[in-house]
């Protein structure tokens, strides 16, 4: 595998699109780079499970993002019907604590044993948003103490689950790997190339600075999908990544 091979395995692209179609335009101008491709909410209520399973057709690597947060029952039954699309990573959110973690692993595991062809994906916990900052972690949310302090609390609890990792900004990977373990997967949002907007994202780096802080995987949304050209942006994206190694 080359080094560009290597890196782009490394880059989410979010699919923030309202349908299949705007999606596959920007695949079909991708074709060619092996990143993963990141199924949020919005397309996925709009294009249900076929598009996943377009997306492994075309041999994508596919992480869906859909934050389950409901009882641990109801969430076990979505981890079950989630691991039968053959997705390669999803998530629950870490606020629904232990027992609805455990249950999502179960979900998976019951899935994997009435399938055999089925692969086992990578299950992580979302900690905090890489939207939130202290005041509205404090007075909003209503926890204590600072951003950091919250992340490592869920981490360390979704690790205690069972679970493979979590979703956090790039400013925690390394207070995360330390308290988890560096095999511990982060996945980190709040990416932005350098120069470009931060827009709603209020814990951010560079796409260099973010895999010298031994993140597994980077989320890029806008700066790909609403730039004028987006395979140069992605492009781009991987040349920096790659200055980290």
């Amino acid at each position: 595998m080359s080094l560009f091979e290597q890196t782009a395995g490394k880059l989410m692209v979010a699919l923030d699109y309202p349908s299949a179609e705007q999606a596959r335009q920007l695949i079909e101008r991708l074709e060619g780079i092996p990143c993963y491709m990141k199924v949020g909410m919005q397309l996925f209520y709009s294009a249900g499970p076929d598009f996943v399973k377009e997306l492994k057709s075309r041999g994508y690597s596919v992480f869906l993002d859909l934050k389950m947060h409901d009882i641990p029952n109801t969430v076990k039954g979505g981890a079950h019907s989630i691991t039968r699309l053959g997705v390669d990573m999803f998530n629950v959110h870490a606020a629904g604590g232990k027992k609805m973690m455990v249950a999502a692993k179960e979900g998976v595991l019951d899935a994997l044993q009435e399938d055999s062809s089925l692969t086992m994906p990578i299950v992580i916990g979302v900690t905090q948003l890489t939207s939130t900052n202290q005041e509205t972690l404090n007075e909003e949310i209503g926890i204590p103490g600072t951003v950091e302090q919250a992340v490592l609390s869920y981490a360390s609890v979704t690790k205690e689950a069972g679970l493979d990792g979590v979703v956090a900004s790039p400013l925690e990977v390394q207070a995360i790997k330390g308290r988890c373990g560096q095999n511990f997967v982060t996945v980190t949002p709040g990416i932005r190339p350098a120069g470009s907007e931060k827009g709603d994202q209020s814990r951010t780096l560079t796409p260099e600075e973010a895999i010298r802080q031994g993140t597994n995987y980077i989320v890029v949304g806008r700066p790909i999908t609403a730039a004028p050209d987006p395979r140069s942006a992605a492009e781009q994206i991987i040349e920096e990544m790659k200055k980290a190694w």
